[in-house]
């Protein structure tokens, strides 16, 4: 198989798709409110190891009270079309 033609997670580029992705709008957005959040919880920096996760239909909001603090992985799974 050439490298390089497949999708861009599945080459192994995981650092430059995440770079590629917190440069598009929706990216950016999500970002910018997680850190928002973040600092308004007071965690930001602290190192707990723990993510902004938004409640369903708060996804753009900045209210520390619209978000929990979650384990990465927990997360980020929530967002698959199978629960693992």
């Amino acid at each position: 198989m050439v490298k390089g033609s497949g999708a861009k997670y599945a080459n192994g580029n995981y650092k430059n798709q995440q770079k590629a992705y917190n440069k598009t709008k929706k990216g950016l957005e999500l970002r910018v409110n997680a850190n928002a959040i973040n600092r308004r919880k007071k965690t930001y920096g602290n190192g707990d190891g723990l993510d902004v996760a938004h409640k369903k239909g708060k996804e753009s909001s900045r209210k520390a009270k619209d978000a929990t603090l979650q384990k990465p992985s927990t997360n980020r799974r929530s967002r698959l079309k199978t629960n693992r």
